[in-house]
């Protein structure tokens, strides 16, 4: 059996891989594999392994229907059609769970490096301009007993409300399609309206799934309806926020401030405004770049790949 990789994954998917006696092909390009190029190259493959942004939508997957299963390098999966990989019976599997305490700490680092302005900061050094001491210009803003605002209470929201508690006893409200009543008993998590959300979170973190329901759910009109001390933290997905809407908020100090490890586009330019705003943080996409979380995701995939192979259930199907 053999199976294609579009980007690097940990050494220790691959080990898993070629101990099941699966021959591997990795995309050592620097760039992205392109559509059509992913659609040549499977044609000699029995399985995939996505890396990255690849479109595993109709047209692939119609043009790759040989393919015994497609392993997402990834617990997200906006950018497959699931609907159409199950009318082929071509079984898609993730990476859920364990990503979710690095993605939190990112999430948590971002919010700190808001409140504080630290990104702004660090670079006023690097360009020479740390002046004498002022007692009052760019002060940040404490977060001791403010009140988090979960938008998708999942693993990933639940684990940066554990850390948001512990480290400043935040009060924490959620909004979900649906209650998370574990939530609600372990850390005594309340359940509140959009609307609700919005309007009472000093902090915003956004912790969902990039779906239809959710594109650009937080746009001006939603900005609107926050704190004007308010920060927004979104680790999720860049679409789930209206960049321009974003830059504007900032601009017009609708809201304080915010923290993006997703942005929309990405990759961002470098002429962004975001990345010259005294109260942004900025990072590019590193939720779970951790050494021992990308080799749990490698090694999971490793598995999803392996059963599909087999023709048995995968660990984690989507």
């Amino acid at each position: 059996m053999k199976v294609f990789i579009s980007g690097n994954i940990a050494e220790s998917g691959l080990k898993l891989l070629e101990e099941n006696n699966i021959s591997i092909t990795k995309w050592t390009e620097p760039r992205q594999i392109t559509a059509d190029e992913l659609i040549a190259t499977c044609q000699d493959f029995d399985a995939l392994v996505s890396v990255g942004p690849n479109k595993i939508d109709a047209a692939f997957l119609n043009a790759c229907s040989h393919l015994k299963v497609i392993g997402l390098h990834s617990v997200g999966f906006d950018n497959v059609d699931v609907a159409e990989a199950k009318k082929l019976n071509i079984p898609i599997g993730n990476t859920p769970g364990v990503l979710s305490g690095a993605t939190a700490d990112t999430a948590f680092l971002l919010m700190l490096a808001v409140s504080r302005k630290a990104f702004y900061l660090h670079k006023k050094i690097i360009k020479g301009d740390w002046q004498n001491y002022e007692p009052t210009p760019e002060l940040g803003i404490e977060l001791n007993g403010k009140t988090l605002g979960v938008f998708g209470m999942g693993k990933i929201g639940l684990e940066m409300a554990k850390k948001c508690i512990g480290a400043y006893q935040m009060q924490v409200i959620y909004h979900n399609r649906n209650r998370n009543t574990e939530a609600e008993k372990e850390i005594g998590a309340r359940y509140v309206s959009y609307g609700e959300l919005l309007a009472q979170s000093d902090v915003l973190s956004v912790h969902t799934a990039l779906t239809p329901e959710t594109k650009d759910k937080f746009d001006l009109q939603s900005f609107k309806q926050m704190k004007s001390n308010a920060i927004f933290i979104n680790t999720a997905r860049g679409g789930i926020h209206n960049e321009v809407d974003l830059i504007k908020a900032l601009e017009e100090k609708i809201i304080w401030g915010a923290g993006l490890d997703v942005t929309n586009p990405e990759p961002m330019q470098a002429d962004n405004p975001l990345l010259s705003m005294e109260s942004v943080a900025v990072l590019p996409h590193i939720g779970s770049a951790t050494e021992e979380t990308r080799s749990a995701m490698a090694n999971l995939v490793a598995k999803n790949v392996i059963a599909g192979l087999k023709g048995e259930a995968l660990p984690h199907q989507v």
